[in-house]
């Protein structure tokens, strides 16, 4: 009996023995250290397990990468490993993993962890149920949902890649940055460890609370809050939107910038900016844009078109002003004009033309030192016209090719339905009008003076009656006792060259804006299969790990082993 016991202790003792080191000179395979050692053929065939002690936990080490865990299971033959407990693996000193469960083959130096994964690097932080780790291309990757934590923003993707070397993440499908500020969805997003540079790829938006950002590429710095969005980028601001070729975008200072095409939408007064250059204050609630620009009053009838060198809108909601800088157009199908500056308030429906102006409605050319222009803000319609100092109309007759002319200092028009139907001329009036008869026969050409002048227009912009008020003179003079220099008034000029009769003619004589090259955000690059299926020889005979095209998004299912 004594005998048998002792051999059975003999046998226990050939299997368990205290494990300090394995020591291996060829330091291509992997290196061990534990508290035990013991082999068990029949449950674990060819491995060598090694188990913690109170002393020393479970130690390996393979060329720079270093694993700490409470139990491991060591296939020397194929120089691969699995170990469990409070994984923690360590290359350097600037990736940590901890995880329940890890695998790792020192020939193809690929690991697999699994198990509450996280991997920390200096700039973030990492959790995933299953991670693969590929030391010779120095990429971690997942595919069953991921979480980084960066020192500013919080990054989820369903599938993500970690470039160590370029501290570079790669977010794929479904993928959402959490900031205090904003969040971002996108398609795919290239992320940057040490700068927080993101790069969106696909339908992405970055939403705050007073702007939301569109674009299907684009850059973001998500620490400093700024970027720049190409294809298809748009901002929507609460009661504003800006669509352009490029977009800049500053959160800090509230200020965005747009490049070529662009079209500033103002969802509650029913207008739009175009343009090749704008600039956009949110907190002065106020647009510049350049560069062929064009407000446009969008109303049920009949649009209001506004062109100038530069445009400026200020003002909040209810109280938007427009301002139009250097050789501004006017135009609307009934009435179009030029000036060297303009103001126009949409609250009160006021609009001023200022230096050098000129109307024209229907057969008349209205001109004055400043000329307004005031329109009912309810029915949208033209309600008057008011001109100030040397007011001057003049109605080309064809029927005698000469000009019906009349002046004065201030001028007061009158409409209904869009339609000019009376004037009042105030002040120093003179007038020069061709008179025929009912077949259209000249008369005589009257030229007169009074203090007050007030006409009568019908729909085809032809008087009907005129009223001299106020000590009137008048003489008609036969045609050919009035010579050519005495039928133009002092202060004429015919403008009629410079008629705006279409809205495409508001840019006529301009040259087309030479527009800035747009500098693209790059495409992303198409990664290889994160295991080589023809080399590594590594993959679980039934679990073989397929090549995962990420731009197309094939699902294909996850490895659970790196072990053949």
């Amino acid at each position: 009996m004594k005998k048998l016991l002792f051999l059975l202790f003999l046998s226990l003792f050939s299997t368990i023995v205290s494990a300090q080191e394995t020591v291996v000179e060829n330091d291509s395979i992997i290196r061990v250290t534990a508290g035990y050692q013991i082999t068990n053929e029949e449950r674990y065939p060819d491995a060598i397990i090694y188990s913690k002690s109170e002393s020393q936990t479970v130690y390996i080490e393979h060329q720079g990468i270093k694993i700490w865990c409470d139990q491991a299971f060591f296939y020397k033959d194929k120089n691969f490993l699995k170990a469990t407990g409070n994984v923690r693996m360590n290359q350097g000193d600037t990736v940590t993993m901890n995880s329940k469960y890890a695998e790792y083959n020192g020939n193809s130096q690929l690991a697999f962890a699994a198990g509450k994964v996280n991997m920390r690097s200096p700039d973030t932080n990492l959790e995933t149920d299953t991670l693969y780790f590929d030391r010779n291309k120095q990429q971690a990757y997942y595919r069953s949902g991921g979480t980084v934590k960066d020192t500013a923003s919080v990054l989820k993707s369903r599938v993500g890649r970690f470039f160590m070397q370029e501290k570079k993440y790669q977010f794929i499908d479904d993928v959402v940055i959490t900031n205090p500020d904003y969040t971002i969805n996108s398609e795919q997003v290239n992320f940057y460890t040490e700068t927080g540079h993101a790069y969106l790829y696909g339908p992405s938006t970055i939403k705050g609370t007073a702007s939301t950002v569109y674009c299907e590429r684009g850059f973001y710095d998500t620490r400093n809050d700024y970027g720049h969005f190409v294809k298809k980028s748009r901002i929507d601001y609460n009661n504003r939107t800006v669509t352009g070729d490029s977009l800049y975008f500053n959160r800090n200072t509230n200020f965005a910038s747009a490049t070529n095409n662009i079209i500033v939408t103002d969802t509650i007064n029913n207008s739009i900016i175009k343009g090749h250059y704008a600039e956009v204050y949110r907190e002065k609630d106020s647009v510049f844009i350049t560069k062929r620009a064009v407000a446009i009053s969008l109303q049920e009838a009949d649009s209001v078109y506004i062109h100038a060198d530069t445009l400026m809108v200020t003002g909040p909601e209810d109280n938007r002003i427009v301002r139009g800088f250097r050789d501004v157009r006017l135009f609307k199908s009934d009435l179009s004009g030029r000036c060297d500056s303009i103001y126009t308030r949409q609250s009160t429906g006021l609009t001023k033309l200022i230096k050098n102006p000129v109307l024209w409605s229907g057969k008349s050319q209205i001109t004055g030192d400043s000329i307004f222009l005031q329109s009912n803000v309810e029915t949208e319609q033209l309600d008057s016209l008011r001109v100030f100092y040397n007011a001057f109309i003049i109605d080309k007759d064809t029927i005698n090719n000469g000009y019906n002319q009349i002046k004065g200092k201030e001028l007061i028009g009158l409409f209904k339905d869009n339609e000019i139907y009376r004037i009042k001329i105030n002040k120093n009036v003179e007038n020069l009008l061709y008179n025929n008869n009912e077949s259209n026969e000249l008369i005589g050409i009257n030229k007169g003076t009074s203090s007050k002048l007030d006409i009568t227009l019908n729909s085809e912009g032809d008087i009907v009656t005129m009223r001299s008020i106020q000590g009137p003179k008048d003489v008609l003079n036969p045609e050919d006792e009035l010579p050519e220099n005495a039928r133009k008034l002092r202060g004429f000029k015919w403008r009629g060259d410079e008629q705006i009769n279409s809205v495409d003619e508001i840019f006529i004589g301009k040259k087309a804006p030479v527009l800035t090259k747009i500098k693209g955000l790059p495409l992303p690059k198409v990664e290889e299969a994160f295991f080589d299926e023809n080399n590594s020889g590594e993959l679980n005979k039934n679990s073989k790990l397929k090549q995962e095209n990420l731009i197309n998004r094939k699902k294909d299912q996850a490895p659970q082993s790196i072990n053949n």
